[in-house]
């Protein structure tokens, strides 16, 4: 009997209660065998154990001795620095990791840990690690929500086809991609907006923030993100916004990234690029809000906050991927929804095998060099440098060429790995 279709105690002592007057009322003991087998198959128990419950009590009976503690306040504390080095995740994006994050955390000094423990952060459950958390609470705000953000061209789609990247896709490099606007509360004048790139497969992401949605920026940010993407591009999936179809940029994927599909999402429908929209809020507004951005000098800081994320979500980050639909058959159009185990966008690109060798070893290597606490710190003030900044005046002209080609600084040996481009 599978896990999702397991019956409970409770579901089973009630099960029991009927079938025990049916039991009794029968007399012919082929009869009370068949009974046996139906109660067998629905309870997963066997038949002596079932024979000694109807013959005695259904009523559960309390405990008598309450079972001794077994994860102390070791436990808490390498729970406490684990939880905090990943912006607290829930439990069940947290249980999966915690053995090699405690250890990649002991390389790096931010904790000790001994064998005794590590083997009871390896059998703790998710439900314990709740009451953990709930228990020991947070240290420290999360980075993500501390800020309490406000609130706030046919004739080139035409031979574009429209569909939707299956959500069960297995290989990676179909990208959905968005734009985020960063205009604050009004939409007039140029302003910053983000670009993100996310893998469907591996949920990897890539983020570039640019001055306007001008040819010359949408063209420098993808060239950015292509030469960091470490697989193949095969498909990019945005939506039908101009900005990423026009004439120049058309050109531009035919010319410098040949081989590539180019499809869209149908008007209206949101759901078409599902898993990117959702990543516009935990991966970009959950950081920098929905104030407005409108400068040069923002517009490089959020690229330096987006290089410290790209490394941070990509690599220490775990998430939850849905592995199985079943359709409810008393429902119709409902599904229950059975997602695997957490983990991070790395490990998911390394588990699919399309990594060159050197390119996984430089990348593990990245990770292994890599202080999480130290990461997470620079990142929170990142993002409060980025909001001390002020906005663009207005006698004053923002020269949007300055922000063009910003990358070539922020990413090391970029002008090499742009020449030996091969998509």
């Amino acid at each position: 009997m599978s896990d999702a279709l397991e019956m409970s105690i409770n579901e089973r002592r009630k099960y029991l209660h009927k079938m025990k007057l049916r039991y009794w009322k029968v007399k012919r003991k082929k009869d009370k065998g068949q009974l046996l087998d139906e109660m067998e198959a629905i309870t997963g128990l066997h038949r002596k154990s079932l024979i000694r419950l109807i013959n005695g009590g259904l009523s559960r009976k309390s405990r008598r001795r309450e079972r001794g503690k077994i994860y102390g306040p070791e436990v808490d504390d390498a729970v406490r620095v684990i939880a905090r080095s990943l912006d607290y995740p829930c439990a069940e994006r947290l249980q999966p990791n915690l053995v090699w994050m405690a250890k990649h955390l002991t390389k790096h000094g931010e904790m000790g840990i001994d064998a005794q423990t590590l083997k009871k952060l390896e059998r703790v459950s998710v439900s314990t690690l709740q009451r953990i958390l709930k228990r020991i609470g947070r240290s420290s705000p999360r980075i993500a929500h501390r800020k309490a953000p406000r609130k706030m061209t046919r004739r080139m789609t035409k031979g574009i086809p429209m569909r939707r990247i299956a959500w069960d896709e297995p290989q990676p490099g179909h990208f959905e991609v968005d734009l985020v606007h960063h205009c604050g509360e009004s939409a007039s004048g140029q302003y910053v907006h983000t670009i993100q790139m996310l893998d469907v497969a591996t949920g990897w992401s890539e983020c570039m923030a640019v001055l306007g949605r001008s040819y010359l920026v949408m063209q420098d940010g993808f060239t950015c993100m292509l030469a960091r993407l470490p697989i193949e591009l095969l498909e990019i999936h945005p939506d039908n916004g101009s900005e990423f179809f026009s004439g120049h940029l058309l050109r531009f994927w035919k010319d410098k990234a040949q081989g590539i599909e180019i499809t869209r999402s149908r008007p209206y429908q949101k759901n078409d690029n599902r898993f990117v929209e959702e990543n516009n809020y935990s991966q970009v507004r959950a950081y920098v809000g929905y104030s407005r951005l409108d400068t040069v000098v923002q517009t490089m800081m959020l690229n330096q906050l987006f290089d410290k994320l790209w490394l941070y979500h990509n690599f220490f980050q775990p998430v939850m991927r849905l592995n199985e639909k079943i359709a409810l058959p008393e429902q119709p159009y409902r599904y229950e929804r059975i997602y695997g185990e957490a983990k991070t966008p790395f490990d998911r690109l390394c588990a699919t095998g399309v990594l060159a060798p050197q390119t996984k070893q430089q990348l593990q290597a990245l990770r292994e060099d890599t202080n999480p606490c130290r990461l997470r710190d620079t990142i929170d003030q990142l993002i409060d440098q980025l909001l001390a900044l002020p906005g663009a005046k207005d006698d004053v002209t923002e020269d949007v060429h300055l922000t063009v080609g910003q990358w070539k600084h922020v990413i090391p040996e970029l002008d090499a790995r742009l020449t030996s481009l091969v998509i």
